[in-house]
């Protein structure tokens, strides 16, 4: 009963949303549109969620004497921007805006940094050109960032027009078809969720 009432609000609540979007009664989009804005409620208790996540996960790591400074910061941090957001607002000369333009901007700076040397550094291991095809990968590739680039010398409208139409073209199609396959994904997983057959957002597969 615990599962079972859980499994049938989903279903009963995907399906009437499923007819309400190819409804077109007024009574039927308003309802519609009512539902999506009870979407902002549900991203403020994920956020909630979240939070009360990230503070448990710390907290316990903190007794259990692991990390105990980055942690520290990590709780400060997360409960002294909203408290200073409240106290002393959001504008532009306020001690929010200065935390987040010296802090927090650099620190998601230094973050994004890292995520781009990863990123080039796997894009290296993958367009070794091994092959006939990984060298026509790496040529597009180079091509593309050779014409996104502002060094000079390296940019002109026939590099430009070229790479756009790789962008257009070659890439559109590979970027088509894995939609679709997120597409049909999608579905499938809706579709399962609907019909009770996946059960994880329950706690388990029982």
């Amino acid at each position: 009963m615990n599962r079972r009432l859980p499994q049938l609000i989903c279903g009963l609540c995907g399906v009437l949303m499923f007819l309400l979007f190819f409804s077109n009664h007024p009574l039927a989009k308003a309802v519609n549109q009512t539902a999506l804005d009870y979407w902002q409620i549900i991203a403020a208790f994920a956020l909630l969620v979240g939070v009360v996540g990230f503070a448990r996960i710390h907290l316990k790591g903190i007794r259990q004497g692991s990390d105990i400074p980055f942690r520290v910061v990590g709780l400060t941090g997360m409960a002294a921007m909203p408290a200073v957001a409240i106290i002393w607002g959001i504008g532009g000369d306020s001690p929010f805006m200065w935390l987040f333009e010296n802090v927090q901007a650099p620190m998601q700076s230094t973050v994004f940094a890292l995520l781009a040397f990863f990123v080039a550094s796997a894009s290296f291991r993958g367009f070794r050109a091994r092959s006939f095809q990984a060298s026509v990968l790496l040529g597009a590739a180079l091509l593309v960032l050779l014409s996104r680039s502002s060094l000079e010398g390296f940019s002109s409208s026939i590099l430009s027009d070229l790479a756009d139409w790789l962008r257009n073209n070659p890439s559109m199609a590979a970027r088509r078809a894995i939609l679709i396959g997120i597409g049909l994904g999608s579905l499938t997983t809706s579709l399962r969720v609907l019909l009770g057959i996946e059960r994880t957002w329950l706690g388990g597969s029982r």
